[in-house]
């Protein structure tokens, strides 16, 4: 096992990676206020590790109350999140009852938004399950739901007490879940470790290959970047703003396909390609570095071309945004291959451009 820890004074916390950790009580019950928790899981995660983490539990004298809620984005919202107040209520949750988040993204995200809001905060922990939410959405208190005119709208920044990532839960991961994840840690290299890209690309063959060597570092190194840009800027004032490299568009494709069709790591794949082409035109990037960054998304088995919303469609998406400031677009733009920066000052010509000749025809 691996500990990282993101640093945020007394709201520190623990990052543990490695293999069997849903079978580590003591990675847990140090952390609970009291011995009852609220498992969160999905009709997907549930029958595969649920009892396993109960019995866990269980064992070490702690009270579980599980809550199992349907799986996919398309229920990242208001109605699902009630299911879990309905529960709580329900089994008289109190303010010490500490949630537990397994599951990928989708649970993360609803189960802390969950636990900052049940009696206007209860302590949450999270257990990922895919290698998406291990690699960025477990990590940095990022917690929320959909709305139908943009995602991610409505939530609030929420730490948890812990981040379990049991690595042997990826063994189970479907082929396409699994490249979502790898979206996102090609991202980590794009934005500010290029030597990771470098590992990135010698190395995506193995990840592909769910090589469990090269699955471990590259969590780690993820979690890496990740705990020390949240560190310095937990609430997206600056830096952390850096992360969303590909999301302003490919939130926009989630949105605009509907919220599921698309995976989550496929837009930001498919968005990062358009931050590039944007980039290019502005003279940061050259044709090579473009179809270098495509190549690894290739190899990792990710759309490099977004699909043609229309300009109009992109463009209003794009607009609630939560990067949107004083009413200007911000986009996570490259300086070069391994780094990149915020801008509200992309060239509308140009923008227009991109969303009208680098899309799907």
């Amino acid at each position: 096992m691996q500990t990282l820890t993101v640093a945020l004074g007394d709201r520190s916390y623990p990052i543990h990676i490695g293999a069997g950790l849903l079978d580590r009580a003591d990675l847990i019950v140090p952390h609970l206020a009291q011995k009852r928790v609220a498992i969160v899981t999905n009709t997907t995660v549930g029958p595969l590790y649920l009892e396993r983490l109960t019995g866990t539990l269980r064992e070490a004298g702690v009270d579980v109350l599980p809550i199992v809620l349907p799986d996919g984005e398309a229920y990242k919202n208001w109605e699902t999140l009630n299911l879990i107040f309905d529960a709580l209520l329900a089994n008289r949750a109190e303010r010490k009852t500490t949630l537990i988040a397994l599951g990928g993204g989708v649970i993360g995200d609803l189960t802390g938004f969950a636990a900052a809001s049940y009696q206007r905060g209860v302590p949450f922990i999270q257990a990922p399950t895919t290698l998406l939410a291990q690699v960025d959405s477990s990590v940095g208190g990022k917690t929320g739901i959909n709305h139908p005119l943009g995602k991610n709208m409505i939530g609030a920044f929420y730490q948890p007490k812990v981040v379990l990532a049991d690595t042997t839960t990826l063994n189970t991961l479907p082929e396409r879940e699994l490249s979502a994840g790898l979206a996102e840690v090609i991202k980590y290299g794009l934005i500010r470790d290029l030597p990771f890209l470098e590992w990135l690309e010698t190395n995506m063959d193995r990840l592909v290959a769910r090589d469990p060597e090269a699955l471990a570092h590259a969590i780690r190194r993820s979690c890496e970047n990740k705990a020390e840009v949240v560190a310095a800027d937990e609430r997206e004032a600056g830096q952390r703003a850096l992360l969303n490299l590909g999301h302003t568009f490919g939130h926009a494709v989630e949105a605009g396909m509907g919220y599921g069709v698309w995976l989550h790591g496929e837009g930001v794949a498919a968005g990062t390609m358009l931050a590039a082409d944007l980039s290019r035109r502005m003279g940061n990037l050259t044709q090579a570095d473009e179809d270098r960054i495509a190549n690894l998304f290739k190899r990792a088995n990710l759309p490099t071309v977004a699909p043609d919303l229309g300009v109009d469609a992109y463009m209003n998406y794009m607009g609630v945004d939560k990067k949107v400031e004083a009413g200007r677009m911000r986009f996570v733009l490259f300086r070069k291959v391994g780094e990149c920066y915020v801008t509200a000052d992309a060239p509308a010509d140009l923008l227009k451009r991109t969303l009208s000749e680098a899309v799907g025809k």
